[in-house]
């Protein structure tokens, strides 16, 4: 058997004054897996996101995805990770206004050094297969809350990462847009792409994700598998 994509391995995260945020954490997340972390603010699913994306580094223990210790990695090691590793989509989009939907798609590329002919290529074909293709030209101002996410979306896709990081990507949404981006979660999940939501909505976790775990006082407290509808 492989090994898991995500492997945290008696994690802990302390700041200087009160509890500590997440504390003695063993998890593992297959290749394929959709997995929701839930919890109420100031349980620590957002440190855990943080640890996992290599934006912070645990006081304790491993951080071990798809193959890298991103836990003992230099600051350039981490930049190359999150660009060509993972995807990461938030909840306020993070699109640049000044860019235009498919420029802002294909800033990972650029950055990562792929050619401006193919990076446009992948581009226009993320924006087509994820129903957005129409506003290519148009800047995401113009946009609504939905279409700004499936761009966001697209972004984190660019360099087929190997996991896509979602911190609360419907929390900005209206409810028919929420369920846009329900659907496309599940869409990209049964293709096969590996997803950790960090979400406090239960309802979406059950909706979109095949486990879900709730973290309260920064430890694990209940793991659970879910059948999507």
């Amino acid at each position: 058997m492989t090994a898991p994509l995500i492997q945290i391995r008696d994690v802990s995260k302390k700041y200087d004054v009160g509890r500590p945020a997440l504390s003695k954490i063993d998890l593992d997340v297959r290749t394929g897996e959709a997995l929701a972390v839930l919890g109420r603010s100031g349980s620590g699913k957002s440190t855990l996101l943080n640890l996992i994306a290599g934006l912070d580094k645990p006081s304790e223990g491993a951080v071990i995805v798809d193959g890298l210790r991103v836990d003992e990695m230099s600051e350039a090691a981490l930049a190359r990770y999150r660009r060509e590793r993972i995807g990461m989509v938030f909840q306020f989009f993070n699109l640049l206004d000044d860019l235009t939907v498919d420029d802002n798609v294909m800033l990972p590329a650029q950055l990562a050094g792929m050619a401006a002919g193919t990076a446009r290529k992948r581009a226009a074909g993320l924006l087509e297969s994820l129903g957005i293709a129409r506003h290519a030209k148009a800047y995401p101002g113009r946009l609504s809350g939905g279409e700004r996410q499936r761009v966001a979306v697209a972004r984190a896709l660019m360099n087929r990462p190997a996991l896509l990081l979602a911190d609360e990507p419907t929390g900005a949404l209206d409810s028919a847009s929420a369920a846009d981006v329900r659907e496309l979660l599940v869409e990209l999940n049964r293709n096969g792409q590996t997803i950790l939501l960090v979400t406090h909505d239960v309802a979406l976790a059950r909706s979109c994700t095949t486990r879900t775990i709730e973290l309260l006082d920064g430890r694990i407290f209940r793991d659970e598998r879910v059948t999507v509808q």
